[in-house]
């Protein structure tokens, strides 16, 4: 290794911890693949999930791989109005179970194991969605700890609980304590789970001791499964911390199908697409093999039959808005998460999700990184470069509500030399010139591989 690429691989490893070499080899890439929140909410039931995870199965010669049940799979009135209404299923060492009329082969004590196990003939990896904590029924029953002489109320703080969820209590940092998620792990490894989304614990609150605990315990386990943290915005300060534990992390509140929302609340729910320029901006140095900063999923297309937020709809992006979206989280090589009925594809959202040359991109580009200094007329854009086995990437986006021409030498933007270029979503190809100059659509983008 010659003195200057030495000097540039110590200078990126003082950036922030290097990933572990186990969560570098679960996670050498962004994840990619599908969760059920943008298109049922609460209410997914076993013949919906096996329907998008056999759609998804049909994806994956380009990359899409993690079929993850969101939250509420243990309700048996998924709408009920409060945790009494929604009646959680909960068995005697006080674990959630799925509910097996809404998934029939968890029935006779199974849980998802039947599930999982199809899910993997099908080539895809089988996901759930918990909160941090502990039933809080499991806690008014006193029921115990598997395996050991703890009960749940030995495991419980009664005095923390997530602010926007009354299901559980937090877990305190105790034997006790690593004893419950122990065991809820055990439960998960046994049903073949390859991806465990937690939330309430990434942020509002952070919960630094929980997030330890469960790393302990997928370690215990023995299996290998991938831990994604939510929600977002995880803090800055945190980074080095919740790269140790966890292989995704949201840097967000939860992005929904708008550009930008008039009327957010104080924490920044639901955010537009816009904020995710920052936010990746501010989290890109942190970006390496086994830890990866998450924008939040794709809300693309049919979002039906009972989305997570707001009534049944297309999505309510523009055409240009999602390929801007897309174009921005693969580069910035955030994880790919589609929130897509899947079942529902419309041909425009096929042709986004099934385009391998951005894909590619997010899959095995390195160096990439945003522009912070821009050129004159670029005051409401945004540009990242990345390279790749295939070349430079270079990617232009228009913040403007209107049309906006964008020009600049290529030296001006980083790269120097005459060169020509894919358009990697037209696949027109630009001749060879030492300038790049087009007109972008509102909120629109385009993304080149130069040559």
């Amino acid at each position: 290794m010659n003195r200057l690429l030495l000097l540039f691989v110590l200078a990126l490893a003082t950036l922030a911890p290097a990933a572990s070499s186990q969560a570098a080899s679960l996670a050498p890439t962004p994840p990619m693949g599908w969760n059920s929140w943008d298109s049922y909410g609460l209410t997914i039931d076993e013949g919906q999930y096996r329907a998008n995870a056999k759609a998804l199965s049909s994806l994956r010669k380009y990359g899409w791989s993690y079929a993850v049940i969101d939250m509420g799979w243990y309700m048996a009135n998924p709408n009920g109005k409060d945790r009494a209404a929604r009646n959680f299923e909960i068995n005697g060492n006080g674990l959630l179970e799925p509910v097996v009329a809404r998934f029939p082969s968890a029935s006779g004590g199974a849980g998802f194991r039947p599930l999982a196990d199809w899910v993997h003939r099908q080539g895809v990896k089988f996901g759930i969605h918990i909160m941090r904590g502990i039933p809080r029924g499991a806690v008014e029953r006193n029921t115990p700890i598997a395996g050991t002489a703890f009960r749940a109320s030995d495991a419980a703080d009664t005095t923390d609980a997530c602010g926007w969820d009354d299901g559980n209590w937090g877990v305190r940092d105790n034997a006790a304590g690593q004893a419950f998620y122990d065991s809820a792990v055990a439960e998960y490894a046994k049903w073949g789970v390859d991806f465990l989304k937690v939330d309430c614990i990434s942020d509002h609150p952070y919960k630094p001791a929980e997030i330890r605990m469960l790393a302990a315990a997928i370690k215990k386990s023995g299996r290998s499964i991938l831990l994604s943290l939510s929600p977002g915005p995880t803090q800055l300060e945190h980074a080095a911390e919740v790269a140790r534990y966890a292989q995704m992390w949201r840097i967000s509140n939860d992005i929904w199908d708008s550009w930008q929302f008039a009327n957010p609340t104080p924490d920044g729910y639901p955010s537009g697409v816009t904020t995710a320029f920052d936010n990746l901006a501010r989290w890109n140095r942190y970006v390496r093999p086994g830890g990866w900063p998450d924008a939040d999923m794709l809300p693309f297309g049919s979002l039906r039959p009972h989305p997570g937020m707001g009534d049944p709809r297309d999505s309510g992006l523009s055409h240009d808005e999602e390929r801007t979206q897309f174009s921005l989280w693969a580069i910035s090589r955030s994880p790919l998460m589609l929130g897509a009925n899947l079942t529902q594809l419309d041909p425009f959202t096929r042709s986004l999700i099934t385009n391998g040359r951005i894909i590619a991109i997010n899959q095995t580009a390195w160096e990439s990184h945003p522009l912070a200094d821009l050129p004159p007329g670029f005051e409401q854009a945004r540009v990242w470069t990345a390279r790749g086995k295939a070349g430079r990437y270079v990617a232009l986006f228009n913040l403007k509500d209107q049309p906006s021409e964008l020009s600049a030498t290529w030296e001006r933007l980083g790269i120097s030399g005459r060169h020509s270029a894919l358009d990697l979503w037209s696949g027109a190809r630009l001749p060879a010139s030492g300038q790049v100059k087009v007109t972008l659509p509102a909120h629109g983008s385009a993304v080149y591989l130069l040559k």
